[in-house]
């Protein structure tokens, strides 16, 4: 797959899948505009991913704050006018609890970044297509949680359930403009520092994993790379699993 010439936004890239998936995308030849509440880590990506540093775009974006999303955008169009591919990638995967001991600012917290955010992007991010006549590709980087209630899990199942139907709606609203929007559900892969888990946690999930290991850095990014190639040009509103069966393991 060949992206030379492509615009590709992807948020969360400093963190395990982002810098796994912005790598695929760089390879592949893509500009790259970099996204991530972490300043520290977006300056070292470029050199670090393998993208030439002179033409990568980089933004601390704070996604919770609508503006921080909006000045994002505003970066975005003045540079390129628009993208072509839009990776919301960016995420919180915390165990939080049970529900009765929850406090609502944690919620919250899952919620913004997990839903609002996404949908915040995907808006700013498909005006622009639209206003330039892009015909682009939209992934969203979701979970087989939306799948499997977990107890202690529940606002993140329930973040993931909800952005898969937010992302159907997404596919059909923007299919007039020739705007595909799709999700791809990424295997285990510990190791977040905006999300740590403990090590029996870690050791448990694994475990559960029909294929019998975590997700590497080929998995998703494969995946991602082809729902956004001219190869995926009649999906949209599509799930594709990508964890090694533990979405459906008992």
């Amino acid at each position: 797959m060949n992206f030379t010439g492509k615009r590709v936004v992807v948020t969360g890239a400093a963190g395990i899948f982002g810098s796994w998936i912005a790598t695929a995308f760089a390879k592949a030849g893509a500009t790259l505009c970099l996204s991530d509440v972490r300043r520290d880590r977006l300056d070292a990506l470029p050199a670090k991913l393998g993208a030439n540093p002179a033409t990568t775009l980089l933004h601390a974006t704070e996604l919770r704050d609508e503006a921080s999303i909006k000045a994002l955008a505003a970066l975005v169009e003045e540079k390129w006018g628009a993208p072509d591919i839009l990776v919301n990638n960016a995420g919180l995967y915390p165990r939080t609890g049970i529900l009765l001991d929850l406090d609502v600012a944690e919620w919250d917290r899952m919620m913004d970044v997990n839903v609002r955010a996404p949908f915040l992007v995907t808006r700013a991010m498909a005006r622009l297509m639209i206003a330039k006549g892009v015909h682009g590709a939209i992934v969203n980087i979701g979970s087989g949680a939306s799948r499997k209630m977990r107890i202690g899990s529940v606002p993140y199942c329930t973040s993931k359930m909800a952005l898969e139907r937010l992302t159907k709606g997404q596919a059909l609203e923007l299919a007039p403009h020739r705007i595909r929007v799709n999700v791809v559900e990424p295997g285990f892969a510990p190791g977040s520092e905006v999300s740590p888990l403990p090590d029996e946690y870690v050791a448990m999930m694994k475990a559960r994993i029909p294929l019998g290991h975590t997700s590497g850095p080929e998995d998703t990014p494969g995946a991602v790379l082809f729902l956004c190639s001219d190869g995926a040009s009649f999906i949209t509103g599509a799930v594709l699993a990508v964890d090694g069966g533990n979405s459906i393991a008992g």
